[in-house]
């Protein structure tokens, strides 16, 4: 029996049905965005060095991307809430092994399956609820899904920062367990014996193993090499080489396969690829500059994982409001104003940024943020107008497939590059700074007179200019970022005018302008 015979659930079911799935949004994006506030505390817990850290978010990350095609197959070939309660059963059982392995590349597996069972309730979970609202009514569960999409992540780096300073940050995985096994035990006991109707399309495992050995190897290479001094050593030049290749026939065999896992033949269309570009390079800048920024308040500046989620609290002042506001002025005038505005929007906020000193960072941050918030809010929708445009019906949601896998994959490798940017340009300002502080330089007597006066030996006080310095070339290292992030924004916001006009046609049924609502819905989950 197909889905739409079936009888709708009604009064304390759906309601709790809506709960449900708006929960295991919640839950998925939070244990993105929170982990990123406790990445310090998992290298002291785990024994390991901050890079490998970093490792065991990114990984999960790519897990993350990698379900999204999957979950879309397995939506057609087993129906939406088989897979879902699956999953959610999975997530659980990752969450143990997160929750109590010692061993990191264990650890690592964990994460890598958590984020995978994750990313794979994401898309089955959005169809889940809009089908259950009538014809009619669909647009409410569009607006019931979007509630949940942006919130959680903003307000996630906090709620991660107190539970690491106050639990424990293994208590995040504890957490996960009753609430991915209720999740998983509602839903099905709601849906029970719902029927489907199959597709019965072959699944092409060449293409998706193809495709996660290169997003794995890549994350490899961006998370390792500074450890290995990349070409320097033959680990790292070996594994480049691995990448290349399985990229390059991964391209020709998606090419030549009747039913890819990835339909690559959409880069021929001018928009989709322009729109891809700025989504991938867009966030990519977005979500490692979240991350650099909260890992080193705490390694450098000394906040608590708490205090450094705070900092990114304003964001969720404007950021699902304007998201909002912008579903609808997206259908009446050209996308591609707004996403050339958007971003020179944020080239200016991380300019400004770019001026951080590190004093008073709560006052220094917290327009910005805000700003910051409103920015993301507004890019989602225009450059996802901006990726579907001219897309013929069938192609759409293979195109969200894609668009969503490079999105969250961006994000992964912005997070190691911003980790290399720190790690190549604080040698930089701290050899600038020896160069300005010598024997010669009465700057130099000057500050050590200072720290000896305030109660410092003469050693220690040495010792402690040091660390001053140290902190100083991260401090201007992550200035570095900030402006390199801001140059590249204005170049996005450049190109984005070689696309064609985007402006949606007023002849829209309710029917198209639902299932692209939530087409940008799907691309907005971070």
């Amino acid at each position: 029996m197909a889905d739409s015979e079936q009888p709708k659930l009604h009064g304390w079911r759906f309601v709790l049905f809506n709960l449900c799935l708006g929960l295991s949004h919640v839950l998925v994006i939070f244990n993105a965005g929170a982990y990123i506030a406790m990445l310090p505390r998992v290298a002291a817990g785990l024994g390991i060095p901050p890079s490998f850290a970093t490792w065991t978010q990114t990984d999960y990350m790519v897990g993350l991307a990698l379900a999204f095609p999957v979950g879309g197959w397995l939506s057609r070939r087993l129906g939406e809430y088989r897979p879902f309660v699956a999953a959610f059963f999975v997530f659980a059982l990752a969450s143990v092994i997160c929750a109590t392995m010692t061993s990191f590349y264990a650890y690592l597996a964990g994460r890598i399956v958590l984020g995978f069972a994750g990313g794979l309730t994401l898309p089955l979970g959005q169809s889940l609820l809009i089908k259950e609202y009538p014809e009619q009514k669909k647009s409410i569960g569009i607006g019931v899904w979007s509630v949940f999409t942006l919130t959680p992540f903003t307000f996630a780096q906090p709620i991660g920062g107190w539970i690491a300073d106050t639990l424990g940050w293994r208590w995040l995985f504890w957490l996960n367990i009753p609430t991915a096994l209720t999740i998983g035990g509602v839903v099905g006991a709601l849906l029970y014996r719902r029927g489907i109707t199959r597709i019965r399309h072959r699944f092409d495992g060449v293409g998706f193993v193809l495709i996660a050995l290169a997003l794995f190897g890549t994350q490899t290479v961006l998370n390792q090499g500074n450890d290995w001094d990349w070409t320097n050593s033959l680990y790292i030049g070996g594994l480049i080489i691995v990448v290349v290749a399985t990229l390059i026939y991964w391209v020709i065999w998606e090419c030549s396969h009747r039913r890819p896992f990835l339909d690559i033949r959409l880069f021929t269309h001018r928009n989709f690829t322009i729109g891809v570009i700025i989504l991938f390079l867009g966030f990519l800048m977005f979500q490692g500059l979240l991350s650099m920024l909260i890992v080193q308040l705490q390694l450098a500046l000394g906040y608590s994982s708490l205090l450094a989620g705070l900092v990114f609290l304003p964001m969720a002042i404007l950021a699902k409001p304007v998201a909002g506001v912008f579903h609808e002025v997206v259908k009446y005038i050209d996308a591609r104003w707004w996403v050339s505005l958007n971003c020179l929007g944020f080239a200016a906020i991380y300019f400004w940024l770019s001026h951080f000193d590190g004093h008073d960072a709560f006052a220094q941050l917290f327009w910005p943020k805000v700003l910051e918030g409103a920015c993301l809010g507004s890019f989602f929708v225009p450059v996802t107008a901006l990726i579907l445009h001219g897309l013929a019906p069938e192609q759409t949601w293979r195109a969200v497939e894609l668009a969503s896998l490079l999105r969250i994959a961006a994000g992964a490798m912005g997070i190691s590059l911003q980790g290399i940017v720190i790690y190549r340009r604080a040698p930089v300002h701290i050899t600038r700074f020896a160069e300005s502080h010598t024997l010669f330089d009465g700057r130099l007597e000057q500050t050590l007179d200072t720290l000896v006066s305030a109660g410092f030996n003469e050693s220690t006080a040495i010792a402690r200019l040091a660390k001053l310095a140290g902190r100083d070339a991260v401090i201007h290292a992550m200035n570095d970022a900030f402006w390199l992030a801001s140059c590249l924004f204005v170049g996005l916001s450049i190109l984005v005018w070689f696309a064609n006009p985007t402006k949606l046609s007023a002849k829209r049924t309710l029917k198209q302008l639902q299932r692209r609502e939530t087409q940008e819905m799907l691309v907005e989950a971070p």
